[in-house]
């Protein structure tokens, strides 16, 4: 007998408030998770309906085994799943807000989907997270391979200074 799936919204602890006509999609970036948003939620959710939710790599998604770094290699996997996500709790067109990451993810998605986006509101998002030659902005490549370094050899440590 197969397992039936979890609907994704419940995978990733999507919290809906307010019951305006028109929506926004609050999405967190690394090493935070929805909780970012708790202070502006309830002033917003009085004239819209407002819609939050944690990534697969935030620390209180419980099932950890949802995020697969093979899967999650690239942002497109990200914008699928937010794709996903919106079609599942019948958005039909929102206001995005995303930070940092979740900017790129929801420029990502918009182009795929742009029925589903209305506008983009891009916080300390970057189009490039690495410096190179001609960019700097980003993080140099020993600060990434630190990151990652410190993530696998202790994930809860990291998680816990990282607000997550």
């Amino acid at each position: 007998m197969a397992t039936p799936k979890t609907a994704l919204s419940a995978l990733l602890k999507t919290r809906i408030e307010g019951s305006g006509s028109e929506t926004i999609v609050f999405c967190h970036g690394y090493g935070t998770d929805q909780s970012i948003w708790d202070k502006v939620v309830p002033i917003l959710a009085q004239n819209y309906r407002v819609v939050v939710f944690d990534w697969p790599f935030a620390g209180t998604v419980k099932d950890q085994k949802l995020y697969d770094p093979l899967k999650y290699s690239s942002l497109e996997a990200f914008a699928d799943d937010l794709i996903t996500l919106l079609t599942e709790i019948g958005i039909k067109s929102a206001t995005f807000v995303g930070h940092s990451m979740s900017g790129m993810i929801g420029c990502i998605a918009s182009l795929k989907r742009p029925d589903l986006f209305k506008r983009l509101v891009l916080v300390c998002a970057s189009p490039r997270f690495l410096n190179s030659d001609d960019f700097e902005g980003g993080f140099k490549n020993s600060d990434v391979e630190q990151l990652i370094s410190t993530m696998e050899n202790n994930y809860e440590e990291f998680a816990s200074q990282n607000g997550s």
